[in-house]
């Protein structure tokens, strides 16, 4: 009996030990823990266990994190599209560009007047960039009373023998996808114009081939 009631006193003890520690873990997790703010909520402690106040701070800091994903791919698109319209779009004054210089290359005449197409070299605007392929090209957008859209390039071209200007006007009808060439002449000081592509408007003009987006005359 003795024996019994010595094993009933332990058991009673060690079962309110075992209640008191486990208050006490509880209320040193729920205690000791840092309080959850905007700066420093990792997102390790559960919703449940959070004060209305650091539910607050969670939720400012989701919002604000959601918003810089949202601005960041806004920010992308329109890169990448500005990127594309002045690049790699058919129609930009880029594209334009390297295909006017292939054609100036292409053009006896201005092999004559410049040097070998290989030693030639095409720039824009003169600017504190000392690498010419750097230089702004010289171009405008303008539209008409009747809507068409014109553009407007110049730049420069050089070679081993001179230098010269190029100078393109172009026209886009109204639902139309690509520009026509006006006028495509290079200039060099001393020589008479070079019309490349039959824009001279004195030569007749023997019917229009489109090629890489452009209708050429």
């Amino acid at each position: 009996m003795a024996s019994c009631k010595s094993l009933r006193l332990i058991q009673s003890k060690a079962a309110r030990f075992g209640s008191v520690g486990f208050v006490r873990g509880y209320a040193t997790d729920n205690t000791s823990r840092r309080q959850v703010t905007i700066a420093n909520d990792d997102g390790r402690i559960q919703w449940s266990q959070l004060s209305t106040k650091e539910k607050a701070a969670r939720t400012t800091q989701q919002t604000f994190n959601f918003g810089v994903v949202v601005l960041g791919a806004v920010m992308t698109i329109g890169v990448s599209y500005l990127l594309y319209d002045t690049v790699f779009s058919p129609e930009s004054k880029t594209s334009h560009f390297n295909r006017a210089f292939e054609d100036v290359k292409a053009s006896s005449e201005a092999r004559e007047l410049l040097g070998p197409a290989k030693q030639m070299r095409a720039y824009g605007e003169p600017s504190w960039n000392k690498w010419t392929r750097n230089r702004p090209i010289a171009s405008t957008v303008t539209r008409d009373a009747s809507g068409r859209e014109h553009m407007s390039l110049r730049f420069y071209v050089e070679g081993l023998n001179g230098k010269g200007t190029v100078h393109i006007s172009m026209a886009r009808r109204n639902g139309s996808a690509a520009f026509e060439y006006e006028t495509f002449t290079l200039n060099v000081p001393g020589h008479p114009p070079v019309y490349l592509r039959n824009t001279d408007p004195t030569k007749p003009k023997a019917g229009s081939v489109r090629f890489l987006g452009v209708q050429w005359k």
